[in-house]
């Protein structure tokens, strides 16, 4: 489980990333095998939970939503991941209002989603600033 209490500065900063999008950006077969897909993205996320993103410096809370057939992947240290109730691009709206003052990265290449996060504060990221 990701470590969320913070620093003596204050809340750890959240990035938060829209697993069926960036999954979605790689054409390598995911449609069939959107869990095990899901599960490879994970654990490509694990690492950054230390060292942070570009815009973003480590150490993070690092939150996986997923939704549909992704549903029900495991976390692991450093990734916590969040099964999405209804629309996955609901819960990562309402994880970036409730960020409330720290830092929050949405890394997502929805534009509607990207806007929606924005009115919250949260500054957005494409799929690339965590595949490399």
């Amino acid at each position: 489980m990701t470590d969320t209490s913070g620093t003596a500065h204050g809340p750890l900063p959240l990035l938060v990333v829209d697993g069926a999008n960036v999954v979605g950006s790689v054409p390598d077969g995911w449609w069939r095998d959107r869990r095990g897909a899901a599960e490879r993205l994970r654990d490509r996320l694990a690492p950054l939970a230390r060292s942070g993103v570009a815009g973003l410096a480590g150490p993070l809370e690092l939150v996986l939503v997923v939704e549909g057939a992704a549903r029900g992947v495991e976390s692991v240290p450093g990734v916590r991941v969040e099964d999405a109730p209804g629309s996955g691009d609901d819960h990562i709206v309402n994880l970036a209002a409730a960020a409330g003052d720290r830092p929050c990265l949405v890394v997502t290449a929805d534009r509607e989603l990207r806007r929606r996060v924005q009115e919250h504060g949260a500054q957005v990221a494409g799929p690339r600033t965590v595949l490399g």
